[in-house]
Parts: structure tokens; sequence; C-alpha cells
């Protein structure tokens, strides 16, 4: 079963517009400081923890908010102050807050604590959880969906007004490159000033140091997450995206298990299954498939730092494939319900100008894709062009400062308020 759907999230909402409604009057007469609140929907990490690192670098009186008790323990193993996000303490430090910072949404924080007052507003820097291939925000229909068939039309139209408010108290939203930056600005509905080319700090991570030293990190901490990856096989990472609330298509049948069993074993390679954190699949192979191992966000929250120590990876629409195309890995594009996903939920261009002509829509397709990656250097070497001109096109900046350049962007918008004050 899946475990979340807009439509069911759309209901909570709209159930919760009392809160809202109270916490604006809470917030309308309460004074800003100059304190930062973090939050990041996926956990401690992705671009909230890199930006983290810099305010912290800058002596910001920062805090972290989250729900989860196995977040907290981890930010606190990381020297993070950390409040519960729901809490009246968590309430009271994101309605004070001088400087909001979030991943997924306002809900990475105390939703209720957002707007502005009589004393000033908080800067919200939403920093996004990567780069839109499938079309997100209001340019989605998943993401208006009515909870309620009767006069859904309406709904929709009520909860799309609705998002669009939201989003308009967004200040900072980095994108990658202005290609990035179009997308954005249509699926938020946001003015172009609100929109900043600083790079994603969530990759931060692919470009700092050298390249046999993030690969030799993201080892190490594969292997300490799976203790049996031992004597250093090729490590390729299987992860598709949330098909917004529907079951999982591509969950391999037992002869697709073994076929990919006998593909890695022939290579020496393991397959890493990560499926989408909000979504199903039943990825439990059978008895007798050894070369298969969970890699989901219970086992790793933040995935980024481990993509160097992969070998491949396949997906079907999921932005790791503009991430790996910075590292860069070869990419396999895995899609059986192309047409219908296009239809439901659309791309950002064409389908095929990243995945190319070859996308397999069975595992039958793709085992002799990936056992001719893993035995041909000639095969792989042409994976890997694509992946680097992939990333010309999407990312302007390699350099592992985004995080940096997005903390300038914020301390110049801090800047304008106050001088508008």
């Amino acid at each position: 079963m899946a475990s979340f759907s807009f439509r069911a999230g759309n209901a909570r909402k709209i159930a919760r517009l009392p809160l809202y409604a109270l916490g604006r009057l809470v917030t309308l007469v309460l004074p800003r400081t100059r304190r930062w609140v973090f939050g990041c929907g996926a956990g401690i990490g992705d671009g909230p923890l890199e930006l983290w690192r810099v305010a912290q670098d800058r002596g910001r009186d920062a805090v972290w908010l989250t729900d989860d008790p196995d977040e907290a323990r981890q930010a606190a193993a990381l020297g993070i102050a950390a409040l519960r996000t729901s809490s009246l303490a968590g309430f009271w430090a994101t309605a004070r807050a001088g400087v909001i910072v979030v991943a997924y949404g306002l809900g990475d924080v105390n939703p209720y604590a957002i707007s502005g007052g009589l004393f000033g507003r908080p800067v919200v820097a939403q920093l996004w959880h990567g780069i839109p291939l499938k079309r997100v925000g209001l340019d989605a229909p998943e993401t208006v969906r009515s909870p309620i068939p009767v006069a859904a039309p309406l709904v929709s139209r009520a909860i799309g007004i609705l998002y669009r408010l939201s989003a308009r108290r967004i200040d900072i939203l980095p994108a990658a490159s202005h290609l990035v930056r179009g997308r954005l600005e249509s699926a938020f509905g946001l003015p172009d000033d609100r929109i900043v080319v600083t790079g994603e700090p969530r990759v931060d991570a692919l470009s700092r140091g050298t390249a046999d030293e993030r690969r030799a990190h993201a080892r190490a901490l594969l292997r300490r997450l799976i203790p049996d990856l031992l004597g250093g096989p090729r490590l390729v990472l299987y992860a598709p995206t949330w098909r917004d609330g529907e079951p999982d298509p591509a969950v391999p049948g037992a002869d697709d298990w073994r076929a990919i069993d006998e593909t890695l074993a022939r290579h020496d390679a393991v397959l890493l299954v990560r499926s989408h954190r909000l979504g199903a699949g039943d990825y439990a192979p059978p008895a007798g498939v050894s070369r298969v191992r969970a890699l989901g966000a219970d086992v790793l929250g933040d995935v980024t730092p481990a993509l160097p120590g992969l070998d491949a990876l396949v997906t079907d629409y999921s932005s790791l494939a503009y991430d790996v195309a910075l590292v860069p890995l070869p990419v396999l594009f895995l899609a059986p319900d192309v047409e219908a996903y296009a239809r439901r939920r659309g791309f950002y261009g064409a389908y095929g100008d990243v995945a190319g002509d070859d996308v397999a829509t069975t595992w039958g397709e793709l085992v002799p894709q990936l056992d001719a990656l893993l035995g041909d250097d000639a095969v792989a070497a042409e994976r890997i062009r694509r992946s680097r001109a992939l990333s010309e096109r999407v990312h302007a900046f390699r350099d592992g400062r985004s995080a940096e350049r997005v903390y300038r962007a914020i301390e110049a918008r801090i800047a304008r308020e106050e001088g508008i004050g």
C-alpha cells in the first residue's frame, strides 16, 4: 500500500485551515528575531544540512525542527540543536524566526507559524529537492487533485489558489541553472527575482574534494550501512520515483529477479534498491537471490553523499539522473508506464531528451542493457558521456559552493527587507 497521495495530503490541509488562521493571528503581533529555523522532510540532510553548515560557520543562531526521534538523535550526534516541529516550542521557534529554510515544503517546519506580521516577516528559503524532470507544483495536476468527488473541479481550483498563496511566501528558491530556473518559476508561480541561479546546495557533496576522495568517502559510508558489501563489488543503484500514491509497476517478478541476480553475479555486482520514501513497492527478492540489498530512506536518509561510491544508476523519472550526472555515472532507464505517466503527470520537455531512445519498459529489456553496461567498457563510456552532456545542460556550477551562494542570497534578501523597513 502506498503511504501518501496528493489527494490525502490536500484533504489534511483543508481540515487544518482553522489552525492556519489561528497561527496567522498569533504571528501578526510577534516580532521576528535573527534566528534561523531549518527543516527537511527527508531528514537531517539534503540542501538544508549543507546550508546549516555554512550558517554555523558564519555564527548564526539556528535550530532544526523535526518530529522524528531518530532524526533528533542524528541531529544531536552532529551537534545540531533540535526541537519538535509540532510542539509549542517548534511553533514558537518558527513564529519568531527571521529566516526559515525548508526543502520539501513549508511543512518541514511548523506550517502554522510562517506568516509575517506587524513587526516583520521571515525570509523563507525553499531549497527544493532535485531538478524536476516530471512536472511539479502548479504544473502538475496531481498537486491540486481534489480529495472529494463532489464539485472536484471547483475544489481543485481552490486548492490551486491556496497553493499559489502559500508559494508566494517563498523569498529564495535556488536553481541549478537558467534552464531549471524556468521550470521552478512556472511550478511555483513565483516572480523571477525570487529564483536565484546559485546551484543546488544539496549536491555540493558531489563537487567537493577530488573524485578519488569522494568515492572513498562514499564507499566507506555504504560499507558501514551494508556491512556484507565485502570485496569491493560494483554497485548499481535502482531508484524508482514516486507514483503519486499508486503502486509501483516496475516490481520484478520471480523470473526477473533470477535474471537480475545472474547478471549481477556474472559481473561481481550488487543491486541496491531504493524505493521512494513516499511510495510502496515490494522489492523483497525471493529465496536464492543473493545480490540485492535494500537502501531505502530508513537505511540512508540522504543518498547524495553515497552517489560517488556507485558504478551505475537505474531509474525512471527521478531527479537522481541529474544528480549522478555530476559524478558522472552511467544511467539506464526503466519506465514501464511512461505513456500513462506522461498523461497523468507530464514532463518538462520530452522524456527522450533525458532518457534517450533506448528506454526499457520491462526488466526483460533492462537486464541485457545492464549486462552490456557492466561487461563492455565502451558501452559504459558512452553512457557516461551522455551523463556528462546532461550535466552540461542543467548544472551551471560544479564547485561545491552552492550553499555559500544561497547563504549570500539570503543575506542580501535580509538587507533588502531591513532597508525597506
